[in-house]
């Protein structure tokens, strides 16, 4: 597919519907016209690296069906290139739309670039994990990590063919003497914002990120590299959310996304963490409020702390009510949230979760194609038809495993021959 040295975002602007708009909008089954409006005003992303052609090219933002990223990636503990690559394989099959290499262990350039030759969706990371650990490594403190080390490897990943990042821009001296102040229950869960406020506070010197965003923007813009602004304050805990330190650096973020609008750089803001239920709505329409609609990424929500084990279907539990509310993008949470790296099964059961509570939120949302979907399974279970049952399921493997049927019409074991659709014909049909 034809690229330009543009940005999508740039192009927008002028009119321009590219080749990846029209591709997003055949994808999604709207206009591209819509996409072309919606990209310029910021309010959708594209995901299509100019250096890596194998990814799928997907939209993530407004009217569009909700995403789902998986994080995969080694641990200092656990550093296993060929399970990560099979991680990636499962979660894909799983209908993952991106994932993220979260790695901090092994040969992290080795591990990213394998993970980008094999994937065939986009790929995301943290290059703040792999700045800190090659310091780390080198001088054995993170105090002497550098600024221009850290725009390297960002721009090493770029060149890579990452298709988007996590940058910790929000978090400054100023939002973490509020920090100090509020005293939580858990200060920090983000790695990335531990890193840099470890560093920030020790050096005592600004957020690189945040004092230095014209050159990351300048850069982003060379390589059309979508931003997503970390929420390196999220609440990590139930007490703690929704408050001052959080808000302080979405507002922050909001800032921020204004300045790379105007540099024609494509941003997603990402949110909460630790949310209760009644609080989820109100976090996100206050982000979308504060962003002017940018895409919204949220980690679950997750809506208790006391299910460790099946920290998956709390996320879905948050991840439902936040895409209803107008999140678009969903990271999946796996059952060994909070205990350890992931499973290859912890992977699929974090992607279906998160899928079904995708789909919940885009029959919220009224998109015509999720609705459609519901129909199709609602008439092929009115049929006792399980080929199609397995077909129009989000997880049809787990279907297909639980169900040993072959032939159309015949009943499952859970009611039979008294199978109600049989016996409940009352507009003259029988399948008998």
């Amino acid at each position: 597919m034809k690229t330009s040295s543009l940005t999508q975002m740039q192009q927008a602007k002028t009119g321009v519907i590219t080749p990846q708009m029209k591709a997003v909008a055949q994808d999604e089954d709207v206009a591209p016209e819509y996409i072309l409006q919606e990209v310029a005003k910021g309010r959708v992303v594209l995901n299509c690296s100019r250096r890596r052609k194998k990814a799928k090219l997907l939209g993530i933002g407004r009217g569009l069906r909700t995403k789902v990223n998986a994080n995969i990636g080694t641990s200092q503990q656990l550093s296993d290139l060929p399970l990560e690559l099979e991680k990636l394989r499962i979660a894909t099959e799983a209908g993952a739309d991106t994932v993220m290499d979260l790695s901090t262990g092994g040969d992290l350039p080795l591990i990213r670039r394998e993970i980008l030759q094999t994937s065939t969706i986009p790929v995301g990371t943290v290059p703040l994990y792999q700045a800190a650990a090659e310091e780390i490594a080198r001088s054995g403190d993170l105090l002497n990590l550098s600024a221009d080390h850290i725009f390297e490897v960002i721009e090493e990943q770029a060149e890579d063919g990452v298709d988007f990042i996590t940058v910790h821009c929000g978090i400054t001296l100023k939002t973490l003497e509020r920090l100090q102040k509020q005293k939580r229950l858990i200060p920090m869960v983000s790695r990335g914002g531990a890193f840099l406020a470890n560093w920030m506070l020790r050096n005592n010197q600004e957020n690189p990120l945040y004092e230095q965003f014209p050159r990351l923007l300048k850069l982003a813009a060379k390589h059309d590299l979508i931003l997503s602004l970390g929420d390196g304050l999220r609440p990590g805990a139930i007490a703690d959310a929704t408050d001052r330190p959080q808000l302080e650096e979405l507002v922050t973020l909001g800032e921020l996304t204004e300045e790379a609008w105007k540099a024609d750089v494509a941003i997603i803001i990402e949110g909460p963490g630790h949310v209760p239920l009644e609080q989820v709505r109100a976090n996100v329409l206050l982000a979308k409020r504060l962003t002017q609609g940018a895409p919204f990424y949220v980690l679950g929500p997750l809506v208790t702390d006391v299910a460790p084990g099946y920290d998956h279907l709390v996320g879905a539990i948050g991840g439902a009510q936040a895409g209803a509310a107008g999140a678009d993008f969903l990271c999946y949470v796996t059952p060994g949230e909070h205990l350890r790296l992931p499973t290859l099964e912890d992977v699929e059961a974090g992607v279906a979760a998160s899928k079904i509570a995708a789909h919940v939120a885009d029959l919220s949302k009224g998109l015509s194609s999720a609705w459609q979907q519901d129909y199709n399974m609602s008439h092929a279970r009115r049929e006792l038809d399980w080929a199609k049952q397995i077909e129009y399921a989000l997880t049809p493997r787990k279907v297909k495993d639980f169900c040993h049927h072959t032939e159309r019409g015949t009943v499952c074991t859970m009611c039979g021959e008294f199978c109600a659709l049989k016996w409940g014909k009352i507009d003259g049909e029988s399948l008998k």
